[in-house]
């Protein structure tokens, strides 16, 4: 049997049925096509047909999404695996740790956010004469705009 007819063999699960095991609408499962993030085949009939493995590959994706991580950085590690394949238990440690650093970045600016969220955020405004970083003359502008001294910490 050729391989191409092979793939089309193991992929015998439905887009509707996949949207429902895998918790995500079929326009998302359609969406993450383009991206190139899963795959399907078609069928004779010209319906979508997913294999299995597919519901790891989404589960993985929303595992990284809940974390913060975009669907390019997304697509990026997963095209890391060979074949892109789905990831197993032992890529998905390696892939998560690809993201740590990341996450804890993202951990210490909400850390940041929080301490500050009662007061002065760093937003570089002009209109706050009591706040302790007051921006005279707007030479924070200069450089950059939005949460300024906020994002420098």
């Amino acid at each position: 049997m050729p391989i191409d007819q092979k793939k089309l063999t193991e992929a015998n699960l439905t887009v509707g049925y996949v949207a429902k095991r895998s918790g995500v609408k079929v326009s998302t499962l359609h969406f993450y096509e383009t991206k190139r993030l899963i795959r399907s085949w078609r069928n004779s009939g010209n319906q979508r047909r997913y294999k299995k493995d597919v519901l790891r590959r989404i589960a993985v994706i929303k595992a990284a999404q809940a974390m913060g991580i975009t669907l390019d950085e997304i697509k990026h590690t997963l095209a890391t695996l060979p074949e892109q394949r789905t990831p197993t238990q032992k890529d998905w440690s390696a892939l998560s740790k690809q993201w740590q650093a990341q996450l804890d970045e993202r951990i210490a600016y909400m850390q940041r956010l929080r301490d500050r969220v009662d007061g002065c955020i760093g937003c570089g405004c002009l209109s706050m004469s009591k706040c302790p970083m007051y921006n005279k003359n707007d030479h924070l502008g200069e450089n950059q705009s939005g949460a300024i001294l906020l994002e420098r910490d």
